[in-house]
């Protein structure tokens, strides 16, 4: 399989970042939402293509939006004079305006190549945050204006945004569970698997260049690894039984699994190439679903061995079990936040399940969605976003919504089922 959307990129131009004190943390309830102008990317040389200006504003509006502190409006390059650089164009009519940030972008397209020039403003202060130049194929125009979302978010709250990142996840609109990837807002799916069975739980490795999954293509629920450049994969845990939701530890190096090689299922830690490590737990009660804490040092995971499932802690070497969730009587699915202050699970509510967020010591447990069924909740590698899947108006689709549950917002696109999302950064 070739490399999945390269791109190259120059920097040519200095990002002049803020004091760390006048950043922002995007995720704190009651803050004010800055007032963010993205004007019309302006043709700098060679032809103008108004798909190549649409396609640069409708993406930074819908990344800006998501993020949250923004209240984004775009303004159309005929009622934006001057040029994109400091000293081409005057701010104080911006500021009068209400303004608080500005984005003027510039482009010159040659043959099947763009470079397009971003620059990020404080309004207020008078100042250029961020400035970047980048070159790549026009078809990688997306992922090269994501990228500058992603300074954008760096250049507001000294922290990267994830919008170049990637979602692995099953789609079923070839008529079979298949494990597809695309851009975190839906766009660009891609086909990984064809082997016309079932495939569940895609994860990532944490660099990015590894999914594990199961899979039912030899009649049984296996687990496979596969690199994600090159296509090839191997069965790494094709005991008999269960082998199902492999999760990766942080040092990439071990896979924790659930297997029923032994009558019920149990938490067992494979490497790499499949070599039993450990078993982890060892009841008579069905254990799943183990989710890593960011440091390794513990691992979440989903018992019903007081009746109903739960989600229980761990030491990362299976030692000093203890229950996370005293709410509600069926919650499954947790999965550990990046910085490791919350971990996110489902709670089966009615016909369905919903989503919450608790902290690793059982307080703060607190309702995220309410709309329709919602599952498989994963966060960005940021820790500002969650996707999951929704039933909410019919078919099974992927959203993405912050960590507060706010800005819910649907990113699948046609009308298949689609489910099971996982998100990575690493490309």
């Amino acid at each position: 399989m070739k490399r999945i959307f390269p791109i190259f990129m120059i920097l040519l131009l200095c990002a002049t970042a803020q004091a760390q004190q006048s950043f922002l943390d995007v995720t704190a309830p009651g803050n004010r939402q800055l007032q963010l102008a993205i004007t019309t990317a302006k043709n700098l040389s060679g032809q103008q293509s108004p798909e190549t200006e649409k396609v640069i504003c409708d993406v930074l509006q819908f990344d800006m939006t998501l993020a949250g502190p923004f209240s984004v409006r775009t303004v159309p390059g005929k009622g934006d004079g001057g040029g994109i650089r400091p000293g081409e164009f005057d701010l104080a009519p911006w500021k009068s305006a209400g303004v608080d940030l500005l984005v003027k972008s510039g482009y010159s397209l040659s043959g099947g190549s763009i470079t397009l020039e971003c620059r990020l403003y404080d309004v207020m202060k008078k100042k250029e945050l961020t400035a970047k130049r980048y070159t790549g194929n026009i078809r990688d125009l997306r992922k090269i204006v994501h990228t500058f979302a992603d300074e954008i978010m760096r250049g507001v709250t000294g922290e990267k945004g994830p919008f170049t990142g990637k979602v692995a996840y099953v789609s079923k609109r070839g008529g079979n569970k298949e494990i597809y990837l695309m851009d975190y807002d839906g766009h660009n799916a891609q086909q990984l698997t064809r082997n016309g069975s079932i495939n569940l739980n895609p994860e990532f490795s944490p660099d990015g260049r590894e999914l594990v999954y199961t899979s039912y293509k030899r009649g049984n629920p296996d687990l496979f690894r596969r690199e994600l450049f090159s296509g090839t994969e191997a069965a790494i845990s094709a005991r008999r039984g269960l082998n199902i939701t492999g999760a990766f530890a942080p040092d990439g190096k071990k896979i924790a699994l659930a297997q029923s090689r032994e009558g019920s299922s149990n938490i067992y830690l494979i490497d790499k190439s499949g070599r039993q490590m450990a078993r982890l737990t060892s009841s008579s009660a069905i254990d799943v679903s183990p989710a890593w804490s960011p440091d390794g040092s513990r691992i979440a995971f989903v018992s019903d061995r007081m009746g109903k499932p739960q989600v229980f802690i761990m030491n990362a070497d299976g030692s000093n079990v203890r229950r996370l969730t005293a709410n509600g009587a069926y919650n499954v699915g947790p999965r550990w936040s990046p910085k490791g202050d919350r971990i996110v699970y489902c709670r089966q509510e009615g016909n369905g399940f919903q989503i919450y967020g608790i902290d690793p010591d059982g307080s703060n447990d607190t309702r995220l969605t309410s709309d329709g069924s919602n599952e498989h909740p994963r966060w960005s590698p940021d820790g500002r976003f969650i996707t999951f899947s929704s039933k909410r108006g019919g078919k099974e689709g992927i959203f993405v919504m912050r960590a507060d549950g706010s800005g819910q917002t649907r990113v699948s696109q046609g009308s298949s089922e689609d489910s099971h999302p996982t998100w990575s950064t690493r490309w």
